[in-house]
């Protein structure tokens, strides 16, 4: 579950490559990581006949700690070692915070797992990337089929350029197996009150805010106290004014985009329009994320854009008077909304069994694991339409996320741009909600951050 992306700066690893090179090299099979680079095999130096190896242990480390989480882990770990009897699995699971925390010294040091759950954000992964901590994955995507298993959308949350500058292209080196998407989440009875439709364009959706304020509903919940919450409500709102390439490429922070263009001031006009107009409550600046969606769920609101991850929570108060779709097709005509992907799992340079972890993060993405995961009550990265539940807003829920994935783009969280983008981006959109700055201004401070960046890099 993805409700801030907190982003690490490349400043505070910057020492990991000095370190890098004294890390051990793979006796596993499947690439070299003697000199502390992250190459990766080609397709036939792989060694997918894993009962081949002889007795191994297999070291992981996860943050798969919830509930539902757990279970799916647990099961796919016994199935996995049930195909490969002569492998045992060991297994380390710790919160997100403290793998975090954990990650840059196990990478660079002498004792590392083989395979590690990185988040993919600037901060972690592609610094780690920079620093050749990390196996280039490419190798294995071609030995197992990754690239006809997953959507080009979804990988590319996943790929660096070998010097970690450029996000969303080059090698792969992570697989997810759970995916998050930010839609609409609506009450019908609310709907049916007004005598309106969920909409199918963004034209609809905005006579709709007007239709509830109108009727003296509060068109839009939003809880903004905690600034990240606006970016999920604005990256949305954004892929109506603004193309979806433009966006995957202020969101991933690489070259060659511009926020001050007419068409993001646009979207930030909208944003401003929606806060001092009152259509997201009298105050969303002062309303805490965590106290609006339950206000929300008690009757407060007519919309809400939020985060797959809230559906649960919230349909166990609505039931089956919530429901969620994908936003309204972009201004390039195909659906585009924020989201993402569960945390990768990546195999460490200087990992000891390659091969094997290779094998193992092949087994956790499955369509069988899919089926497992869904089973749990997580929502699988791929085969989502096809896994949803019989009813409910979870079926709405994995019918919008396979829609984008697969027809569409899944824009990229707009935190990963910068190392200090959650922040920049944060403020400036808690100031565009609440009035105290221009859209225009706003665009020029969100453009300082994102050309400081992409200018240095």
């Amino acid at each position: 579950m993805r409700r801030r992306h907190f982003l690490g700066t490349s400043a505070a690893l910057g020492g990991l490559g000095l370190l890098a090179a004294c890390a051990p090299g793979s006796d596993g099979g499947g690439g070299d990581a003697s000199d502390g680079g992250g190459g990766g095999p080609a397709a036939g130096e792989v060694e997918t006949d894993i009962a081949s190896l002889g007795d191994v242990t297999l070291t992981v480390w996860d943050q798969e700690v919830r509930g539902a989480q757990n279970d799916a882990i647990e099961a796919l770990i016994t199935a996995f070692q049930e195909k490969y009897p002569n492998v045992t699995v060991d297994r380390q699971s710790q919160s997100f915070d403290d793998l975090q925390q954990q990650t840059g010294l196990a990478l660079s040091g002498n004792d590392v797992p083989d395979v590690l759950q990185v988040n993919n954000a600037r901060g972690d992964m592609g610094a780690y990337v920079a620093d050749q901590l990390l196996t280039d994955l490419t190798g294995y995507a071609e030995a197992y089929g990754w690239e006809d298993r997953f959507s080009g959308s979804v990988l590319a949350k996943m790929r660096y350029s070998a010097d970690g500058v450029t996000f969303g292209e080059g090698a792969l080196y992570g697989l997810a197996q759970t995916g998050e998407i930010c839609g609409i989440y609506y009450s019908q009875k609310k709907l049916d009150a007004l005598g309106l439709e969920a909409p199918t364009t963004w034209d609809e959706l905005f006579a709709l805010v007007d239709a509830a304020t109108e009727a003296g509903e509060q068109p839009i919940m939003l809880g903004n106290l905690d600034q990240w919450p606006a970016l999920h409500v604005f990256g949305p709102l954004q892929a109506n004014f603004v193309p979806a390439e433009e966006i995957v490429t202020l969101g991933m922070g690489n070259a060659g985009a511009d926020w001050t263009t007419e068409q993001n001031v646009a979207a930030l006009t909208q944003l401003a329009e929606w806060g001092t107009s009152g259509a997201m409550g009298d105050s969303p600046n002062g309303l805490a994320y965590d106290d609006a969606w339950p206000l929300y769920t008690k009757g407060t609101g007519v919309l809400l854009i939020g985060g797959s991850w809230l559906a649960p929570d919230m349909e166990a108060v609505m039931g089956e008077d919530l429901r969620f779709m994908a936003p309204p097709p972009g201004v390039d005509g195909a659906v585009a909304t924020t989201g993402g992907t569960g945390i990768p799992f990546s195999i460490p340079a200087a990992a000891e069994n390659k091969d094997v972890a290779a094998a193992y993060i092949d087994f956790l993405t499955s369509d069988e694991a899919m089926q497992l995961i869904a089973d749990n009550g997580g929502m699988p990265v791929n085969r989502t339409a096809e896994l949803a539940p019989a009813s409910g807003v979870n079926k709405d829920v994995y019918e919008a996320f396979d829609a984008v994935s697969t027809d569409g783009t899944l824009l990229p969280y707009l935190d990963y741009a910068t190392p200090s983008f959650a922040d920049t981006a944060g403020a400036a959109l808690q100031e565009v909600i609440g009035g105290q700055t221009e859209p225009a201004a706003a665009a020029d401070a969100l453009q300082e951050d994102y050309a400081a960046f992409t200018e240095g890099s």
